[in-house]
């Protein structure tokens, strides 16, 4: 009786030794949630810096890393599906190197919990409007070094974090005063071309993508890095060989499982004409999510070693990003 009952209590005592030495820097100190005014618009009204749009208050969960003073601080910026468990997975392994996080909610606010299936309730590039206001709320944080605040994306929000770089994107919609320290996308769609979209501020961006991901293929983003390497702008893409669409979410299927109706634009060529409309180059007419190059059904899932990886050279980009010597 008395070995099981001691047994039993060391059963107890060894998981918090573990989270004590091993994971305990991934608590934050503290977590604040703010209500943070932003707008619902179109992409053309966000093309042409059109700010009469739609008032509405989006969300943002601020995790506080453990440390003392001003501290680096990475925008999270969902994908597609909201809030997803990667989201908590950047979190904790942000959080354990010393960076606190800020991660947007930009759709309970709106009304709805995803757009997988119907894209259009949400223009492609208004979650660019979201990151550069919870940007003007980090800057004012008495805990946030505004000097050092990353913007990081996932799928649409990884989409949103490499237009975010847009000197326009910047100019008509960052109102904060300070600067993104560096952008940050995971698997964004690169299939629209913008006017200027070489134009990009003096920012590192660091692009991490998967060679089979049929959701947002990685090919045409190779295609516009080329074209800022040709600008010289700093810019770098990681591509890992069998990396799905989402394969930083622990969460996510293995091997990869389709994602019913889920829309997808992989086989669509869109571009911004002169007046800041989005065309179809294949009909010359604006683009729509009704137009036969939209297609459905695309694979996600997780895949161990480029979480892996995506971890380590995230976490090494932004140690010296950030001089966390």
């Amino acid at each position: 009786m008395r070995f099981r009952v001691a047994a039993a209590a060391l059963s107890l005592v060894l998981p918090l030794c573990a989270l004590a030495q091993g994971s305990s820097k991934q608590i934050p100190a503290r977590t604040e949630i703010h209500s943070i005014p932003s707008l619902t618009i179109s992409d053309e009204q966000f093309l042409k810096g059109d700010g009469a749009g739609k008032p509405v208050a989006v969300s943002g969960v601020l995790r506080i890393a453990q440390g003392t003073g001003r501290l680096p601080a990475v925008v999270l910026i969902h994908g597609s599906g909201g809030m997803g468990p990667n989201i908590d997975f950047w979190s904790r392994e942000l959080n354990a190197m010393g960076i606190s996080t800020f991660a947007l909610d930009g759709f309970t606010g709106r009304g709805f919990a995803s757009v997988n299936t119907d894209q259009a309730l949400l223009g492609r590039l208004n979650m660019i409007v979201d990151a550069y206001a919870m940007l003007d709320v980090l800057a004012k944080h008495p805990r946030v070094d505004p000097s050092r605040i990353v913007l990081m994306g996932f799928s649409r929000g990884g989409q949103a974090a490499l237009f975010a770089a847009m000197k326009r994107s910047h100019e008509h919609w960052n109102k904060s005063g300070a600067e993104f320290a560096a952008y940050v996308p995971f698997y964004p769609d690169c299939m629209t071309t913008y006017r200027a979209d070489t134009e990009v501020v003096d920012r590192p961006i660091r692009i991490y993508h998967g060679a089979p991901d049929d959701y947002n293929p990685v090919a045409p983003c190779k295609g516009y890095v080329a074209r800022l390497a040709a600008a010289k702008r700093d810019v770098k893409l990681t591509e890992y060989a069998n990396a799905p669409h989402g394969f930083d979410n622990p969460l996510g299927a293995t091997p990869p499982s389709v994602a019913k109706g889920a829309q997808t634009v992989r086989r669509c060529t869109i571009r911004e004409d002169a007046a800041g409309k989005l065309i179809n180059a294949s009909t010359g007419q604006p683009f729509t999510y009704k137009d036969a190059c939209v297609e459905h059904n695309p694979h996600v899932g997780y895949d161990l070693a480029a979480a892996a990886g995506a971890r380590q050279e995230v976490g090494a980009f932004l140690t010296t990003l950030f001089k966390l010597y």
